[in-house]
């Protein structure tokens, strides 16, 4: 839970509903506290997380950053005129009156802008996943411990009610020990499936083609790959990196967990065969060995873009006395059991009372309720504005974000892992403690 906010959701068991109500996160903000803010990275993605971050009180936008001028144009059209812009993130984090960049670029570039940034002395919000190859995080890691920025990574689920309600249930004990979790993101549109319209006034003057390049092959100007990126594995990270990293970002959260040890992954390219590398459908087995926090357990992710069901996004948990399914504005606890399995004395008793010659029926039990729904109130903002809020907060108490860059690495280190168990078609190992492949 964030520091003085309570939980705005609604527990409806058996039909009857009760309320916990959030205190308001607005409050006066003093010139001093005011904190100048950049965009690098003006697409779909990044202009959401402005718009977001833009809410929180005292969050001023000083410019914005992109190599399409077109959006740069679309911008100043948004945010006024006299909104300063560049095709060149060094000119961002050159300026004194930046406080804090958004990174939302494509994740071939989300490291190396992270780290000049938080080096110039700007803190960090870098979408997800946060580095392009597993080998990246190291140096990320330890920009963000050396200059002592505020660095989070923009899985914005983490910063949700479901999930906060969610590990609570979980660490009172809600559903026994925990032996399994699966999680399900799918998808059948063209735009989920990330077919996005090339944008009208696009060519290669209007785009900085080799800036978007950075350090991959030199190749002719294809808007696709600009414009698609997240389709191609020089730019991209594929469905794994781009979804299966909220799906840890949660899990690891709501258990306290490091992250697995064994990971493999299949799938394919069954249905959108428009020239992308990445498959459209695929499935990742996870193995996470016991910690102090939770004891061993099996984890299965998969990512479906061709789903019949028009889409759904869930996370479950399931232990020895029941589960949960998890959505950011939804917890469903069930319990499956009545009586605990090894409770040998409770089994024994009943067992004595049932053979007796003279037996009465066993009397009747108190049962727990076989559902438990937790669901947010209108009123609820969102887990997007609550995880800007937490990063703000960061910048203005010096106190540590969750989402930092060794959780962000935890995260997205398996997600990446599967790019290499499906396209080197192998089983791969990770160390959680040391953050390292083995």
């Amino acid at each position: 839970m964030v520091a003085g906010m309570p939980e705005l959701l609604s527990a409806t068991v058996s039909g009857q509903s009760e309320s916990i109500m959030q205190r308001s996160r607005d409050r006066r903000v003093s010139p001093s506290d005011r904190i100048g803010l950049a965009l690098i990275g003006a697409g779909g993605m990044g202009l959401a997380d402005l718009s977001t971050a833009l809410r929180i009180p005292g969050v001023e936008l000083v410019a914005v950053c992109d190599v399409f001028d077109g959006r740069l144009e679309a911008a100043k059209k948004r945010y006024g005129p006299d909104l300063i812009t560049t095709r060149y993130f060094e000119d961002i984090i050159a300026r004194e009156d930046v406080d804090a960049v958004i990174v939302a670029t494509p994740d071939h570039w989300h490291q190396k802008i992270s780290i000049d940034a938080m080096t110039a002395g700007k803190s960090v919000y870098c979408e997800k996943p946060m580095v392009h190859q597993i080998e990246q995080g190291d140096a990320l890691i330890r920009a963000q411990r050396t200059t002592g920025k505020i660095f989070q990574v923009g899985s914005q689920g983490m910063s949700s009610l479901g999930n906060e309600k969610a590990k609570e249930l979980f660490e009172a004990g809600a559903i026994g020990k925990l032996n399994y979790a699966e999680g399900f993101w799918a998808r059948n549109d063209p735009i989920g499936a990330w077919q996005y319209p090339i944008p009208d006034g696009a060519s290669e003057d209007t785009v900085d083609w080799r800036r978007f390049l950075g350090d991959k092959p030199e190749r002719p100007y294809d808007p696709l790959r600009i414009f698609r990126w997240r389709n191609y594995t020089d730019y991209g990270t594929g469905v794994a990196g781009d979804l299966f990293v909220h799906l840890f970002s949660s899990l690891h959260f709501i258990v306290s967990s490091k992250g697995p040890e064994r990971i493999q992954a299949t799938g394919g390219l069954r249905y959108w065969e428009d020239g992308r590398e990445v498959p459209d459908v695929l499935l990742g087995m996870f193995d996470y060995p016991a910690a102090d926090t939770h004891p061993g357990f099996n984890l299965s992710l998969r990512v479906n873009f061709v789903d019949g069901t028009s889409g759904s996004t869930f996370l479950r948990l399931v232990g020895s006395e029941g589960s949960m399914d998890i959505t950011w504005t939804e917890v469903v606890l069930r319990k499956n059991i009545a009586v605990d399995p090894l409770d040998t004395f409770s089994q024994e008793k009943m067992a004595d009372v049932a053979s007796s010659d003279n037996a009465l029926q066993a009397r009747s039990r108190m049962l727990p309720p076989a559902e438990m729904r937790y669901t947010v109130e209108p009123e609820y903002r969102g887990a997007h504005v609550d995880h800007f809020f937490n990063f703000f907060e960061g910048i203005r108490t010096g106190k540590p974000v969750v989402e930092d860059a060794t959780f962000g690495l935890r995260a997205a280190a398996p997600a990446l892992a599967c790019n290499l168990s499906y396209f080197e078609d192998r089983i791969v190992r990770w160390n959680p403690e040391s953050l390292k492949l083995t």
